[in-house]
């Protein structure tokens, strides 16, 4: 007799990354064509030298230095392995029984439905406007009695979109107080939007504000896995409970804390992507594709049914993208010479004339 497992599992689906091919263009995951900041890389190679010894469980040199930068109390950041991680413990710490309901957008972040089903909660999916936005009026209405917890992920992967201040504000005015609501925040170092939405702001005053932020995306530490939470100390401490003890290894915190000091570096790269990711839209839709305006660092097609073969065609050129089932393609921003060899592809006669028809 083998050992018993929780049957519901056999309908969660496992986490799908971005494919890789050697040779091939890696436009499939949302990383950074460049390394860690230098002064990261070399924090990196000081901290494996004492890899034999375990890592500050509590975070407390890199949540310390995340506090002053955001101007928030110690008490009011926790850090994860990764900002996914964090989207799992926050279910955890909010929800308890089948009834209890997750909220988010969709399509939106796939670690959502998975993470709500771990968590033994129930998701509750509201389609984006046709304009592939959130529609947070949609949003706000869904919510019930048995709703514990809503993610917002602005701007929104896999589309791109955004919404702004004044719009996240009237929605989070219209939501419970007891409901807790996660701004995602994770490309929120290449927003540009004039109506700028900062979670940390917006959530000074709200304490079922919680705001995920991450070192994956603009800091190009993806391979590290550390994100941080922002909310109040009683959701904070929470998080902290359930959080798994060592996962926030010590070659992470060492980097995080460098690229935080060395952040005026980041501007300049994050400047240099977003010219890239408005010159490939602007390339894909005078090609005739529907191509919504961009936050973050990718684009996104919304072809349909022909993802699928679109992102098949695409890897037989050699460009690697990502689709989603029957909803549409993402293609990260990577550098121009990548970039021009998805747009040559793209642009083919016979490649406009199958997708666009």
């Amino acid at each position: 007799m083998t050992a018993q497992i929780r049957p519901d599992l056999e309908s969660i689906p496992a986490y799908t990354p971005g494919r890789s091919n050697p040779g091939a263009v890696k436009l499939a995951s949302n990383e950074t064509t460049v390394g860690p900041l230098p002064a990261a890389a070399k924090a990196i190679a000081e901290a494996a030298e004492l890899a034999n010894r375990y890592p500050d469980n509590q975070v407390t040199e890199l949540r310390t230095a995340l506090a002053e930068f955001l101007g928030v109390g110690y008490e009011n950041v926790a850090v994860g392995c990764g900002s996914v991680a964090l989207c799992q413990e926050l279910v955890q710490i909010t929800c308890s029984s089948p009834s209890d309901e997750v909220l988010f957008a969709w399509r939106s972040f796939e670690a959502y439905p998975i993470v709500t089903k771990v968590g033994n909660a129930t998701a509750v999916q509201v389609p984006l406007t046709p304009g592939q936005v959130h529609d947070l009026d949609a949003l706000a209405a869904a919510v019930t009695e048995r709703t514990k917890l809503v993610f917002v992920c602005n701007p929104n992967n896999p589309t791109g979109t955004a919404v702004g201040k004044a719009e996240l504000v009237r929605f989070l005015d219209a939501v419970p107080s007891h409901v807790l609501v996660v701004l995602d925040e994770a490309y929120y170092e290449y927003v540009r939007l004039a109506d700028h939405p900062d979670g940390v702001e917006i959530g000074r005053t709200r304490p079922n504000v919680v705001v995920l932020r991450t070192f994956s995306k603009a800091y190009g530490l993806a391979g590290l896995r550390v994100g941080y939470a922002v909310g109040a100390p009683a959701v904070i401490t929470a998080l902290l409970k359930v959080h798994i003890p060592f996962s926030v290894n010590r070659l992470a915190q060492a980097a995080a804390i460098a690229s935080l000091e060395s952040r005026h570096e980041l501007l300049d790269r994050t400047d240099l992507l977003v010219t890239e990711r408005e010159r490939v839209r602007d390339a894909l839709v005078a090609m005739g594709y529907p191509v919504p305006p961009s936050e973050a660092n990718f684009v996104w097609l919304p072809l349909g049914a022909r993802s699928a073969e679109f992102g098949e065609a695409s890897a037989a050129a050699g460009v690697l993208v990502r689709p989603y089932g029957t909803d549409g393609v993402r293609v990260t921003i990577g550098d121009p010479h990548e970039n021009d060899l998805f747009l040559s592809f793209a642009g083919e006669p016979e490649v406009l004339a199958r997708f666009l028809a």
